[in-house]
């Protein structure tokens, strides 16, 4: 039996503030939904990722910024790194672990990232 992660909920503050932000970061925005006054899902996805995040009012009962270390891979942490500090985001600098090579950046409500490359640039 496959089981898939597809969806992860953000818990956000200011959904439209949240959208640019991961915007800037490099997500696509794959649906941005006002289902009634109750509900709005806004869904965006990392570039090559199978999983996205959704984040909205009515999506999550979770304090916004209550997320810590959700994780994406990469394969080259410098391209990265550059990449995102070119964007405008503050991102860390280069952590080099024996495990893999990461920095990492929080969203406007202090939902925290790590960005990782899983061969250390250290290996070899």
């Amino acid at each position: 039996m496959d089981i898939k992660l597809e969806l992860i909920g953000v818990p956000v503050t200011d959904i439209d503030r949240a959208k640019a932000f991961y915007e800037q970061v490099g997500f696509n925005a794959d649906h941005d939904i006002t289902v009634s006054d109750e509900i709005r899902f806004v869904q965006m996805t990392p570039p090559g990722s199978a999983c996205s995040i959704a984040f909205g009012k009515g999506i999550t009962g979770m304090a916004p910024g209550a997320l810590d270390n959700m994780q994406v891979v990469v394969a080259d942490i410098e391209e990265a790194h550059a990449t995102l500090s070119g964007r405008g985001i503050d991102v860390s600098p280069i952590d080099d672990q024996p495990w893999g090579s990461f920095v990492y950046f929080a969203d406007p409500d202090g939902n925290r990232w790590a960005v990782q490359q899983t061969t250390p640039r250290t290996a070899g």
